[in-house]
This record gives structure tokens, sequence and C-alpha cells, in this order.
């Protein structure tokens, strides 16, 4: 492999490898049409999504036709959110694009890489807000039967396609970003950067609240976003505090970048909490988790706690204390050395496991905020 990246050149090797890849995924799903497409591409990927944006709760695949499950439907079904299966597949397809991003910024030879974690910031909060514009587009959808965005396109905006939206949006402004600096229109691309990003979140945040003024069923409870930013800042500020205090060396490798993944996924877990477990306290209607190990989480407290408890405290709050025990490993596993051998590898890591947790805690804090 090395002989033919120093031949070709990583990129090229990259896109041949993801090519060949590709293609034999498209080959297999023709040659075997019900044990690839179906029974593994529509059942754990595709499946999920069609039902997302159909707002079923289960869809089964009735002999080529997608339909509601029901006690005649045959075929597999499928349930909107992600399943350990689909994780086998999403992970390695992730860890192959970060491979691609390397070789991309590697190209874009780009310095500064901490600069670069803060420009896209607001990248990894529109990305939130863009995924609950397909909730309103759900919304639509059961209010008026119709949608503003329909299938395929909607596609773009549920996960996982939405994460490629968001870097499609994001490469052309760091793209734009870069040459502005380099043309000396900036004093550093971060800040058009940030600038670009905050725009599209600003931009998007005002379509949700048009729409949630527009719509019946829809609401505005600013109380529940300032309960999530409110609780996470301050969670984040016990716990950043206690590290500088207790055990600063777990932080001298990612600095204030550490305090941003707190933040972050201190976010999703309190917007978890808030939307499985205390909805109703503002006039919204439960919601149900959508990822295997929140699953879990709430399935194991509901079973190991009494009743009189769950009443009182829920069964979601030990996602939020898992989501910052996860965060503070992270920040030790990066070290000063990853940050001295490979910092642009850190960096991009930092990002992807910051746009992991405030990707969906900003979705479902929003969903919730305007009643979606």
């Amino acid at each position: 492999m090395e002989a033919y990246i120093e031949r070709y050149g990583a990129g090229r090797v990259w896109l041949a490898v993801v090519g060949a890849l590709a293609a034999a995924v498209v080959l297999a799903a023709i040659a075997f049409p019900q044990r690839v497409y179906v029974d593994i591409i529509w059942q754990y990927y595709w499946g999920p999504v069609v039902a997302d944006a159909q707002n079923y709760s289960c869809i089964a695949w009735n002999d080529g036709t997608e339909v509601p499950c029901g006690p005649d439907t045959t075929g597999p079904e499928a349930s909107p959110g992600y399943t350990w299966q689909s994780y086998a597949g999403y992970i390695p397809t992730l860890i192959i694009m970060l491979v691609g991003i390397i070789i991309l910024l590697q190209r874009l030879a780009i310095d500064r890489f901490r600069a670069a974690f803060y420009g896209l910031f607001p990248f990894m909060l529109f990305g939130g807000a863009l995924r609950t514009v397909e909730d309103a587009n759900v919304r639509s959808l059961v209010e008026t039967g119709e949608v503003a965005i329909a299938l395929p396109w909607v596609a773009l905006l549920i996960s996982p396609f939405i994460y490629g939206t968001v870097f499609v949006v994001a490469l052309i402004a760091l793209v734009v970003s870069i040459w502005l600096d380099r043309n000396d229109y900036v004093s550093g691309y971060e800040y058009p950067l940030a600038g670009i990003g905050t725009i599209a979140l600003v931009v998007t945040l005002a379509y949700l609240g048009y729409f949630a003024a527009t719509h019946e069923t829809a609401g505005f409870y600013p109380a529940i976003s300032i309960i999530t930013l409110v609780g996470a800042t301050v969670i984040t500020a016990v716990t950043y505090v206690a590290i500088d205090r207790f055990a600063p060396s777990l932080h001298e490798g990612t600095k204030y970048m550490g305090a941003v993944v707190i933040w972050a996924h201190s976010v999703d877990g309190i917007a978890n909490v808030i939307g499985l477990d205390w909805a109703s306290s503002f006039g919204l209607d439960g919601y149900s988790p959508k990822h295997p190990v929140n699953e879990w989480i709430v399935n194991t407290t509901g079973s190991a706690l009494p009743q009189s408890v769950i009443e009182v405290t829920g069964t979601a709050w030990p996602f939020l204390f898992v989501k910052v025990a996860a965060a503070v490993f992270i920040i030790w596993v990066f070290d000063e050395s990853i940050f001295e051998e490979s910092p642009m590898y850190a960096i991009l890591l930092l990002i992807t496991v910051v746009a992991v947790g405030l990707g969906p805690g900003t979705r479902d804090m929003l969903r919730a905020t305007f009643g979606i």
C-alpha cells in the first residue's frame, strides 16, 4: 500500500479504495438483491431513514413495497434510529471518511489547527439545528399531510446522512475562509469560518421559529434551552475546575478544548434527560431514545430501581453521568504527546467527538424547545 501511495499519491489511492468498496457493495446488491439490499442495506440503513421521514414507528418491506408494519406485512422491518447492526457499518465508514478528510486537509496545507477547532464550532450547533428542520418536516406531514422536503432529498437531513451534508457546507466555508486568509482579506481563517457557521445557524433557527409560529401543533418553550445550556455550562465549569485542581495533567493536551468536549456531551446528556423524563412537565409529549446505548441505560435503570424512586428521578439521568465520564476519558486520552506527534489528526478527532455529542444534543434540545 505504501508503494501505491508513494507512486500515485494518497488522495488517488483513497479515491480508488472508496470507489472499489462502493462498487463492490452495488454489485453485491444487484447480484443478491434479497440477501444484500433488502436484508442488510434496506433493513439497517435506508429503511430507518424512510421510517423517520414518513413518521412511521415501524416500516416493513412488503414484497418490494414500503408500508407501515402490520400483522399482514412480510419481509424485514425497520424503525427510526440506530441499531448495533447499523453501527457496524457506520463506524468503519466514519473511519474511512476521516482518513479522506485528513488527506484533504494535508492538500489544503492548513496550519493553526486549534483555530480550526473553534472556527468549526458553530457548524456543530448548525448540524443539530438542521436535523430539527427534518423533525419540523415530519410535524408538517402529520398536521397537513404535506412536506416541504420530500424523499429522497429529506434523507440529507436525517442521520447519518446529515453529517455528510454539514461536512460539505463546512468544507465549502473552510475553503472560502482559507482563500480570504491567504489573500490578506482577514487576519485568520477561523474568523470568517466561524462567521459563516453562525449565519447558517441563525438562518436555521429563524426557520424553526417561523415554523413554530405558523403551525398549531408546534410551540415555543425557551425554558428547555435555557435549562439545557445553563445546566451544561455549570456541569462543565464544575468538572473542569475539579480536573484543574485534582488532576491537571488530564487536560494538558486539550486545554480549553477539553471544556468544549465536556460541554458538548453535557448538552446531549441534559437534553436527553429532559426529553425522556420531564417533557410532560413542559406540556410536551414524551420522546423515546433512538440510540441503543441510551435505550439500554434507560431500560436498565427502569428495571433496577423501584417505581417509587423512578417517579422522582426518572430513568434517563444515568445517561448524563455516562456522557460526562466519557468526555473526561476522552480528554485524558488526548494528552500532549498526541498533539505533538500529529496535531491535525488529534484536532480532527476532537472535532468529531464534539460533533457526535453536540449534534444530537442540539437537535433534542431544539426539538423540545419548538415543540416539534
